[in-house]
């Protein structure tokens, strides 16, 4: 018979963990940045900024 092949994972752990770090990070910066602005715009694009740093950040930290 067939037995089945083991499945590998398309991302691996510390890839999520990178990733979950960053967003949570990016969210926690547009929403500080909102709370004291009061603006959207301006809270969407300190998020989206800090994602590319955050990430950069937590590589090299967990690597």
């Amino acid at each position: 018979m067939n037995e089945p092949t083991p499945r590998t994972p398309h991302v691996s752990v510390r890839t999520t963990l990178v990733l979950l770090l960053s967003l949570l990070c990016s969210l926690a910066a547009g929403w500080l940045t909102f709370a004291a602005t009061g603006s959207l715009p301006v809270a969407v694009l300190a998020g989206g900024g800090t994602f590319p740093v955050a990430w950069g950040f937590w590589d090299g930290v967990i690597s």
